[in-house]
């Protein structure tokens, strides 16, 4: 019995890795594509007419390396669901990733999208909402956005049906991880050599505040279609 629980709690682990990451890179993507799409709709050429991308590569790269990571392996070592052993075994045929999985995925990733080029917009001259900075002011408004986003991502993870709400503080580890991961973010936007190496600019706190506004939006919106999928179980 105490084996079958082990089984049973690693392979949950490996669905909230999977779901966070594929999710978190999905909104990347999405962002990347549509930032070039749409470049001319939100304000987002060079001087001499050209398209630049939305965020830059060390920035993405940045992100891969600092959000990703960390909280992503702190997913590995989550403490097993309450009532894990009273679910039914799964079925014979059934993957890894569901098809309720892969929904939530997109669902999570086209939030992480909007968000970030709606921050992007907003803080350019121009576009579907005049904003008030240059180019890096932008990309580093969209990055940070981008980053809290996906640190808010890792709490949505956890469950595809349990609020994140619960039992929000029973892994120290991934608090540990998104602690670094924040402290980190702020060395890059506020240290000159690394603001040089990730075209990053200093910004104010009305600015972080209104980043994780929008970011905050992913834990909310998901935290919706979990109470929907319950009720839906319930009847």
């Amino acid at each position: 019995v105490a084996a079958v629980e082990e089984g049973r709690a690693i392979f949950a682990n490996i669905r909230k890795f999977l779901r966070y990451l594929l999710s978190s890179n999905i909104g990347e993507v999405l962002t990347m594509f549509f930032g070039v799409v749409l470049a001319q709709r939100i304000g987002l050429q060079a001087e001499a007419g050209g398209l630049v991308l939305p965020l830059l590569a060390t920035q993405i790269l940045w992100i891969n390396l600092v959000t990703d990571g960390p909280p992503a392996l702190a997913l590995g070592v989550d403490p097993a669901d309450e009532g894990l052993m009273h679910q039914p075994p799964r079925a014979a045929g059934e993957g890894v990733l569901t098809p309720r999985m892969w929904r939530g995925i997109a669902f999570v990733g086209v939030i992480m999208a909007t968000g970030t080029l709606f921050v992007l917009d907003a803080s350019l001259p121009g576009g579907f909402v005049e904003g008030p900075g240059d180019l890096r002011y932008a990309q580093t408004m969209a990055f940070t956005t981008l980053m809290l986003f996906q640190m808010l991502n890792v709490l949505n993870a956890r469950s595809d049906e349990r609020s994140a709400f619960v039992h929000l503080f029973t892994n120290r580890w991934l608090w540990t991880a998104l602690g670094v991961s924040l402290v980190f973010q702020v060395v890059v936007i506020y240290t000159p050599f690394l603001q040089r190496a990730f075209g990053t600019v200093s910004f104010s706190a009305r600015d972080w505040a209104f980043c994780a506004a929008i970011a905050s939006s992913v834990l909310w919106l998901r935290e919706i279609s979990k109470l929907v999928v319950r009720a839906v179980h319930k009847a």
